[in-house]
């Protein structure tokens, strides 16, 4: 696992030790990021469901203003700082070891970009783009939610203040973009 561009470009990151984490492969980060590149310079990014921090990373790495990191697992909070270190990015950089869904209900902040990829086969992708539904707030002008799913997972949902712009499989990988309506 690597930084695919930007100031960091070609920093090794991390894994976070066990099975508990599903990373991002390449081969959907480079074309992801392909999409996400134009807007991304000055961006505030909220990697939700931190893991190794590889998406966060990424995006400060190609221009994003600041990110923060959240995740409930330990060993993965120590990942994500080990990573921001290798990669200089640091000082840009917020990282929480807290619950995803108390931050997203009690957290005044508003994001240019929300990234979701949550713990697979729990409905989790759900939940979370219904609070972020629920508080427009956390979405800035002009932003966008990201969600990271198996494909086995999509549902329909319908959501008041979010409405899906694009979809893109790449294998066992769905990426759904939202925006606000």
């Amino acid at each position: 696992m690597r930084v695919i561009g930007g100031t960091a470009k070609g920093r090794a990151l991390k894994a976070v030790p066990g099975d508990s984490t599903r990373p991002i492969l390449d081969r959907v980060k480079v074309p992801l990021f392909d999409i996400l590149r134009p807007a991304l310079p000055g961006l505030s990014v909220l990697d939700l469901f931190g893991g190794t921090g590889s998406v966060g990373i990424e995006a400060l790495s190609q221009g994003a203003e600041q990110c923060v990191f959240l995740d409930t697992n330990a060993k993965a909070i120590a990942t994500i700082k080990h990573n921001l270190d290798v990669t200089g990015l640091a000082p840009k950089a917020e990282v929480r070891h807290t619950d995803a869904f108390i931050y997203l209900r009690n957290t005044s902040r508003s994001f240019g970009l929300i990234y979701v990829a949550p713990p697979q086969y729990k409905g989790v992708w759900i939940e979370a783009l219904r609070v972020i539904a629920e508080r427009p707030h956390l979405l800035a002008p002009g932003g966008m939610v990201v969600v990271q799913i198996d494909p086995k997972e999509l549902e329909a949902i319908g959501l008041a203040t979010l409405k899906e712009r694009q979809q893109r499989k790449y294998g066992s990988t769905l990426l759904i973009f939202y925006e606000a309506c």
